[in-house]
């Protein structure tokens, strides 16, 4: 970060009083206007020429320049900065524009899913209308922001209304620029809100609405989207978990808005916004502003409408299902679409020959036309291989194999019909595990009891891990662990003590009862082996006169089977 121009005074009017950090271009500053009565605060952008390699410095010139274009364009607008004025000074390049008071969302945004934080569904629409809007202008104006991300999204304290700002990574159509920066050169808190296009040069109006998916997304499930995992056959993000409860409406709005491919996505924001409207007036959302007694969002398994389609598809079928007009071309589709619609339902329904039907009957010309194709070979598809989902699972209740019913129900495809059916299975093999568990509880205890840990911890060890006793499972295991461990020190210093007074039977006795998995245990079979030994010596040489030998070698032989010292040993552990 750049101090060293804290305190100069610039064209003999701004004096800087705070660093910004460095950017894209060079350096920003928070400076005070010492022409206003107010000393009224203004943000200054500096351009660094020495600091850039002269192939790369035109670039970033003419990018410099483009913002300030672009900010004296759009500065009329009540949610961009306005550009004051710019102006070049010892070699440099300066652009001055308003400051906003305020703090950036990031200062909002959930951190590690921290469930304070998370916002709610009504928030993140209302997010997504404000910052719409603001987009819906900035597009209008043939401009793309090309760097939508919380730190450039700040909270107006005055109005609370966000404002979005730094235009230093813009994309003009008019000027030519391809928005595209080297890899090193774009911020990490940026890169997980950048579409794919955008690394290749071919950004586009709906790059934006991209990087603003993806920031709803991160309100919504508290997790930074460099966190969130990627379906490897189709490159789209899976953010809709089973922990995380949302909206099936405003599901496929957000997943539609985050699309790989920008042909799949919202094309413009006046889409995105024409459709949230449209929830709202269907009473699919009520806003906090006009009803102060809203509930939230009704969360559980997909709708027919919204399963067992692609995203594109299901966003224009929930569109029809509204009641609005199709995505594709902004007029009329009922025809086809609702054709698609009611296949779909009976293809969650259980009737596939008639979905198929259904969906094969849509005529070449209607705009729905490859989807359905699409859609036909998807359901085939998918149709059998749920039903063989439901046969592994049925296959595994009988042969009670509870925990394998569990892992097979999250395999089925998005089909209500087979979703049912194994629901019933799932809800068959739960029952079943708790009274497993409770059996499984039952007998570890007795074994507790009768001080046999490594049994019950056996006992224990079969109780599966989904169980609702999972946490009191695993608090048992450290205690009867901690409990076999101790009892193991105990007969190994009861062996001790036997073998210091020549009763090798009594000390492999003792040996023998230090269980496996103690810490004592190699220590054990170690004597235990010694002792052992000794014994069949013991044996061999039976015809000497043994008590003759006891009464007058006992000590030396001690010490040759065991010459430690007693309180040493016993202070070994």
């Amino acid at each position: 970060m750049n101090h060293h121009m804290i305190g100069q005074v610039l064209q003999a009017r701004y004096q800087i009083i705070q660093s910004l950090g460095a950017g894209v271009f060079g350096h920003t500053y928070i400076a005070l206007d010492r022409d206003c009565p107010e000393n009224s605060k203004c943000v200054i952008k500096n351009l660094i020429s020495n600091s850039f390699p002269p192939s790369y410095l035109d670039t970033l010139r003419l990018c410099f320049l483009c913002e300030t274009a672009t900010l004296h364009h759009l500065g009329s607008h009540p949610q961009i900065p306005k550009l004051i004025t710019c102006f070049e000074e010892n070699e440099q390049s300066y652009l001055v524009q308003e400051f906003i008071e305020g703090h950036s969302l990031s200062e909002e945004l959930p951190i590690n899913q921290y469930w304070r934080c998370v916002w709610s569904e009504i928030e993140v629409v209302e997010l997504l209308e404000d910052v719409l809007g603001i987009l819906k202008f900035v597009h209008s104006q043939g401009v793309i922001h090309c760097d939508i991300k919380p730190e450039n999204l700040i909270r107006r304290t005055v109005d609370n209304k966000l404002v979005l700002i730094d235009f230093g990574s813009i994309h003009s159509a008019s000027l030519g620029l391809d928005g595209q920066l080297p890899i090193d050169e774009i911020p990490l808190n940026s890169l997980g809100y950048i579409p794919p296009e955008q690394f290749i040069g071919q950004t586009q109006p709906n790059s934006d609405i991209y990087a603003l998916g993806m920031l709803a997304i991160q309100a919504l499930t508290g997790r930074d989207p460099l966190q969130l995992p990627v379906d490897p056959e189709t490159n789209e993000y899976i953010w809709r978990t089973p922990d995380i409860s949302v909206n099936d409406y405003l599901a496929v709005i957000l997943s539609q808005m985050i699309c790989y491919d920008s042909q799949d996505r919202f094309q413009s924001a006046d889409e995105v916004l024409h459709i949230l409207n449209q929830m709202v007036k269907e009473g699919e959302i009520k806003s906090e502003k006009t009803d102060d007694t809203h509930q939230p969002f009704t969360s559980g398994k997909l709708s027919p409408l919204l399963t067992g389609m692609k995203v594109g598809l299901a966003a224009n079928s929930l569109l029809m299902g509204l009641g609005v007009y199709s995505l594709i071309n902004n007029s009329p589709a009922y025809s086809g679409t609702e054709i698609l619609y009611k296949a779909t339902e009976e293809y969650q329904m259980g009737d596939l020959d008639k979905a198929l039907a259904l969906a094969k009957s849509i005529p070449a010309h209607s705009n729905v036309y490859p989807e359905a194709q699409a859609t036909i070979e998807e359901w085939q598809h998918q149709w059998q291989f749920a039903a063989k989902q439901h046969q592994i699972a049925e296959q595994a209740l009988n042969e009670s194999r509870w925990s394998d019913v569990l892992d097979v129900a999250p395999k089925v495809p998005d089909i209500l019909y087979w979703q049912s059916k194994v629901d019933k299975l799932v809800e068959k093999s739960k029952n079943n595990i708790e009274i497993q568990t409770y059996n499984l509880l039952a007998q570890a205890y007795e074994k507790a009891i009768d001080r046999e840990f490594s049994t019950a911890i056996e006992y224990l060890r079969q109780i599966p891990p989904e169980t609702a006793a999972g946490a009191l499972v695993q608090e048992k295991l450290a205690e009867y662990n901690e409990k076999r461990q101790i009892r193991a020190a105990y007969f190994l210093h009861n062996a001790n003590i036997k073998a210091s007074i020549g009763d090798l039977n009594g000390a492999v006795k003792f040996l023998r009862k230090v269980p496996k998995n103690t810490p004592v245990y190699a220590q054990a079979q170690s004597k235990l082996n010694e002792y052992t030994q000794e014994q069949q010596r013991r044996i061999k040489n039976k015809d000497v006169a043994l008590n003759s030998f006891s009464s007058q070698n006992a000590t030396t032989r001690n010490e040759k089977f065991y010459p430690e010292n007693y309180l040493q040993e016993v202070n070994i552990r």
